[in-house]
């Protein structure tokens, strides 16, 4: 496994399919890797890369302390895979010496690490392969799915609801 350090891009939102997207990134090379999200990931996403504050603990934030008071550390996270149309990712996480490896999904490894200020990567591999589910109309848009995707703010997350 040949892991990419990237970074998050920007988060946007897919007009073909009205679905989030958060876009990684290798800093060193023009490669970019799109992933669709939930909306609840996305406003988490939306809310680091903004610097606001939920004014109770969201989830992430309840990660961040658990993994305080245990005394552990999240070393990197990774998005690993894809597997039938679906990214996999995992958290190293250590704890009293012994790293752990998690399983997770992308939209909230990259919340966590984030909100903890981790080391984000992704496998290099995924850089090339096709994207899952993209709609034939987007292949065929003249248009790139990442320079209509630099357009969106991520303040537009905040409007969704469940």
């Amino acid at each position: 496994m040949a892991l990419l350090a990237v970074k998050v891009d920007g988060l946007a939102l897919d007009l073909l399919t009205n679905s989030p997207v958060v876009i990684l990134s290798h800093p060193e090379s023009d490669k970019q890797l799109p992933i669709w999200i939930g909306p609840a990931e996305a406003g988490a996403i939306a809310m680091e890369l903004s610097n606001i504050e939920s004014k109770r603990p969201m989830t992430h934030d309840i990660l961040k302390t658990i993994i305080s008071v245990l005394s552990a550390k999240v070393e990197k996270i990774a998005v690993t895979e894809l597997k039938e149309q679906t990214y996999y990712a995992r958290i190293w996480l250590k704890c009293n010496g012994v790293v752990h490896e998690i399983d997770a999904r992308p939209s909230d490894s990259i919340a966590l690490a984030l909100k903890i200020k981790a080391p984000i990567f992704a496998e290099e591999s995924l850089f090339t392969s096709s994207v899952p589910d993209m709609p034939a109309e987007m292949k065929a848009d003249s248009e790139s799915l990442a320079d209509r995707l630099k357009r969106i703010n991520p303040e537009d997350f905040g409007k969704y609801s469940l």
